[in-house]
């Protein structure tokens, strides 16, 4: 069974409730029919009942056991509504704006996974990620002990230095400049990326282009700082760096830079210590290499919300509502 198999397969044990607000999308109605009929989740889509159902039967989509919720004529939106002005009231947000608010899609989804109606929401098809996330930290927030939201990518990859085929990568996605307490976190949550999502032991290595001390520099003092920090808020991970990206892949290399780490020669979650070499990283995989990225998946929120990328296809949809099933058990557990 492959990686995709496999996620699938996992989110059948134990089908979660998943929002994907973006109804209007040919892609994500072919999905939500896909996902029903696989068993893989149970899906509720936003907006008017009539106009998506006239536009799946347009489509030669079914979508007769899909749930579709309308903000408008829902019932508990008044108290959707109080709940979002007593979340950022402080902010400055007025009841009159919140009510306003509450009937952006996205908004709404969110809300219905605040209040247990849902599992999780997934959204992106035909938003930025800034809008997906806006509302995610707005209203649900980020998990106890976490205050950066980080995107990681599990790698897909035939090679000799990945031999478990899969390989996670962050944060690809969300923070362009981390700091040391901000890179620990990412490392942390990367490291559950990896045994929850990838179902992979994590061996984690914090990138730099330094291998313990082989150059003096501000930025690998914090890459230094962040695995310190990493060790501290999980004891029991398996952290090290820095390291550069041959040492901590390339047993040999190791053996010569690193000899005394377990980690370096054997990573299988890659830290980058920015945005930049994070993205550059995840897509010269991707395309020099013939690797398949799943994600971005997004760590560290309170409850499940991940971001679709705008190209995405109908797989990508099921594959990210899949993942952010598994997310929804792990919370459970």
């Amino acid at each position: 069974m492959d990686f995709i198999d496999e996620i699938r397969s996992r989110a059948r044990e134990k089908v979660k409730k998943i929002v994907l607000p973006e109804s209007s999308d040919s892609r994500i109605l072919s999905a939500a029919a896909k996902l029903f009929q696989e068993g893989i989740a149970e899906v509720v889509l936003i907006g008017n009942e009539e106009q998506i159902k006239f536009q799946a039967k347009n489509d030669g989509i079914n979508l007769d056991n899909v749930e579709i919720i309308d903000p408008q004529s829902f019932a508990e939106i008044e108290g959707f509504a109080q709940t979002l002005f007593q979340l950022r009231k402080e902010k400055g947000i007025t009841e009159e704006e919140a009510r306003n608010l509450i009937e952006n899609p996205l908004y709404f989804s969110t809300m219905l996974v605040y209040k247990g109606y849902a599992a999780g929401a997934v959204a992106g098809a035909n938003n930025s990620t800034g809008d997906v996330l806006r509302p995610a930290l707005q209203i649900i927030k980020t998990a106890p002990g976490i205050s950066t939201v980080s995107g990681a990518f599990i790698m897909l990859l035939d090679s000799e230095y990945v031999p478990d085929g899969r390989l996670i990568m962050a944060d690809c996605a969300v923070n362009p400049e981390p700091d040391s307490d901000q890179l620990a976190q990412i490392g942390v949550a990367s490291s559950n990326t990896a045994k929850n999502i990838a179902d992979i032991k994590p061996r984690t290595s914090f990138l730099s282009f330094s291998t313990k001390g082989s150059a003096e520099h501000p930025l690998v003092e914090k890459v230094k700082e962040a695995v310190k920090k990493a060790q501290k808020m999980d004891p029991n991970g398996s952290y090290d760096g820095e390291l550069q990206a041959d040492s901590a892949l390339v047993s040999r290399v190791a053996e010569k830079k690193a000899p005394e780490s377990t980690v370096a020669g054997r990573a299988n979650v890659l830290i980058f210590p920015d945005l930049q070499a994070g993205n550059i990283g995840y897509k010269l995989v991707e395309r020099l290499a013939g690797g398949v990225a799943v994600g971005p998946i997004l760590q560290g929120m309170g409850k499940p919300i991940n971001d679709l990328s705008r190209g995405c296809s109908v797989e990508d949809i099921i594959n990210l509502v899949a993942i952010t099933s598994l997310q929804a058990i792990k919370n459970d557990s």
